[in-house]
């Protein structure tokens, strides 16, 4: 049975279990993992996140559950139409696509798209296929260039013949086939702004290297491909952030996996990824106090809520980079560095740690 043949049988068999409940006269019910911090535990031995035992039960006649239920039932139907007929749908169009009044009342199913997008992420768990595999996709997201040769719908990409822009990252990279890998290493970066700087710099090529960036936190086509790539030809990955809590953040998900995707890390995590920067040792060596941002309240939150993960808490070099942001109140861009000249971060800051092993695991 092929991927796409096992998703729509899964999905036949979700709809089938509620029609058995109604003939047995039964309250149609749908049993739901659930994904919040309370049932996510993090696994040492594979040092990824891990999705918990705990479960939730939708039922049809509770006025409590039945909007949920029936937002399941809808986007498990458009989802299983679209394997059908072999059609792809952004989750935007799947929202469109159940934004309907519940017959005999003024009631919407759904109001917003953060209610169909939770929908999909539940749909994933019940019938143990990714959003990609239920031909549902996000948005292009990220950009990334290196001595690489795909092939992709049929089509031959040369990921180091593609100008300024390289080549945009897809929701789904399941399907891509790697024709030739020439690369030591991966340097994901947080910024955009700051790969444009390197890719015209020729980083990738003057260092063998692939260059990968999103802007903010990483999509899952990102995290998947960086694992892909990881794993299929096992390349070291470097993380570079802004200096402040929310960089951090980013790096713990591309390592650990996320609290809300932690049923995907089997296929998102990479446990080997490596910190370079910004450090708060770059912070000293290159004299960056003097651009320092004030940190937020927000930011002191989640600095706070990075420090108690069960992946960072006996981690020593983590604890002190927490600390010392604490302490120094304040942040700071991978920008900062170009306060040193405008080629400093290709030219001496990532060659240095690269070189040094300068990271932080």
């Amino acid at each position: 049975m092929t991927k796409k043949s096992r998703s729509i049988e899964n999905l036949k068999g979700l709809g089938l279990k509620v029609i058995k409940d109604i003939e047995k006269n039964k309250n149609p019910n749908i049993i739901v993992p659930i994904r919040a911090l309370s049932n996510v535990v993090f696994n040492p031995k594979t040092r990824t996140l891990e999705l918990g035992d705990k479960t939730s039960t939708r039922y049809f006649f509770n006025v409590a559950h039945a909007k949920k239920f029936l937002q399941t039932v809808e986007v498990a139907s458009i989802s299983k139409n679209l394997l059908e007929e072999n059609k792809h749908a952004s989750l935007r169009d799947i929202f469109y696509m159940a934004k309907r009044t519940i017959p005999n009342t003024n009631v919407n199913l759904v109001d917003d798209q953060s209610e169909s997008d939770d929908i999909i992420e539940d749909l994933e768990l019940l019938t143990d296929n990714s959003r990609e595999q239920l031909h549902i996709n996000a948005n292009k997201n990220g950009s990334i260039v290196g001595k690489v040769t795909i092939e992709d719908l049929g089509d031959i990409i040369k990921w180091d013949k593609l100008g300024s822009g390289g080549w945009s990252i897809p929701s789904n990279v399941e399907d891509i086939k790697f024709k030739k890998v020439d690369a030591e290493y991966i340097l994901y970066m947080e910024k955009a702004a700051v790969w444009e700087r390197l890719n015209e710099d020729k980083f990738w090529d003057k260092h063998n290297c692939i260059l990968i960036s999103s802007q903010g936190q990483t999509t899952r086509g990102i995290r998947r491909l960086l694992q892909r790539l990881y794993e299929e030809f096992k390349l070291p990955i470097y993380v570079l952030t802004d200096y402040d809590a929310y960089g951090f953040y980013i790096y713990s998900v591309i390592k650990y996996g996320s609290i809300n995707l932690a049923h995907a890390s089997e296929r998102l995590a990479i446990p080997g990824v490596r910190f370079l920067g910004i450090t708060s040792n770059d912070i000293e060596k290159y004299d960056l106090k003097k651009h320092f941002i004030k940190l937020k309240e927000h930011d002191l939150a989640r600095l706070k809520q990075l420090s108690e993960y069960e992946w960072f808490k006996d981690n020593k070099e983590w604890q002190k980079e927490f600390k010392t942001m604490k302490q120094y109140g304040s942040k700071a861009e991978i920008q900062a560095l170009s306060s040193r000249g405008i080629t400093f971060i290709s030219n001496v800051y990532l060659p240095e740690k690269i070189k040094n092993k300068d990271f932080i695991d």
